[in-house]
């Protein structure tokens, strides 16, 4: 795994049991769901990322396969450019449904990667650490990566933040940056069942900084839920869940069945 440090004086973390220690004695406990948390004190105790709810609406959607293309996409753009013992990194894992689908993809091919995951979500960290124990888990800031510098050769970034500065200082040579992002007209069927005026979603098309794009991928297909419950999964795992008055949630929830768009584009960077 690529090598947690130590969020006070930035300084390797080691395993001892049922902790991670740094040489400066700094000792940080391991959940009993499995993961570590490493933010700040002064940022720890509150509650931040997705709520239960919403991870696990997530988690019972993807298992469901509605997003398995993209996973397929996601290692198809990564097929040549991993080998065996290389150090991949997902800031704002989730509940790693992207992470183990890839690590189990490469594993079948005969290419064992290391991997960790960064969420601000311990709901979401406990739901990762179910899916793979193999995943080294940290609840942590992308912005405040608890990564050394130059330690890992691939970053997820699915959905989450950007975080380019902490990206370029934790990636080695040439390492890559994997980012998804959703297209102008993802999911909205679904916004069509629920608003009187559906918006698409804005386009990210900027430059990131420290970084040449190295590949692109469109992802793009028909997702049609069939019941009330994969309907509600998904709703429940977008922000519009609590952006959305219950009248206008009864329209969609009401719904046996819906025909949506699933529309992603893979990006793929390296270090400049």
């Amino acid at each position: 795994m690529p090598d947690f440090i130590c969020p006070v004086c930035k300084s390797t973390l080691v395993r001892k049991d049922k902790s991670y220690v740094c040489s400066s004695s700094h000792s940080y406990d391991i959940a009993r769901s499995g993961y570590v948390n490493l933010l700040m004190s002064n940022q720890s105790g509150k509650r931040h990322g997705d709520d239960s709810l919403m991870v696990r609406a997530r988690r019972d959607f993807l298992d469901r396969g509605f997003y398995s293309p993209l996973l397929s996409a996601i290692c198809d753009i990564l097929s040549d450019r991993l080998s065996t013992g290389c150090d991949i990194l997902d800031c704002g894992c989730g509940d790693c449904y992207y992470t183990a689908g890839l690590l189990s993809h490469f594993s079948e091919n005969g290419i064992i990667c290391n991997a960790a995951g960064i969420d601000i979500s311990k709901d979401a960290l406990k739901y990762a650490a179910k899916r793979s124990p193999d995943i080294s888990l940290a609840v942590a800031s992308a912005y405040k990566l608890p990564a050394a510098d130059s330690s890992c050769d691939l970053i997820l970034n699915i959905f989450s933040p950007l975080a380019e500065q902490e990206f370029a200082r934790v990636l080695r040579k040439d390492g890559l940056l994997l980012k998804v992002v959703p297209l102008s007209r993802h999911l909205m069927g679904l916004k069509a069942a629920v608003y009187d005026q559906p918006y698409e979603n804005p386009t990210e098309n900027e430059p990131v900084e420290g970084f040449e794009l190295a590949d692109t991928k469109q992802v793009i297909y028909p997702l049609d839920l069939p019941d009330r419950e994969s309907i509600s999964t998904l709703f429940m795992m977008t922000p519009y869940y609590y952006k959305t008055s219950e009248k206008d949630q009864q329209k969609l929830l009401s719904l046996d069945t819906l025909s949506t768009e699933a529309e992603f584009e893979i990006r793929l960077y390296r270090k400049q």
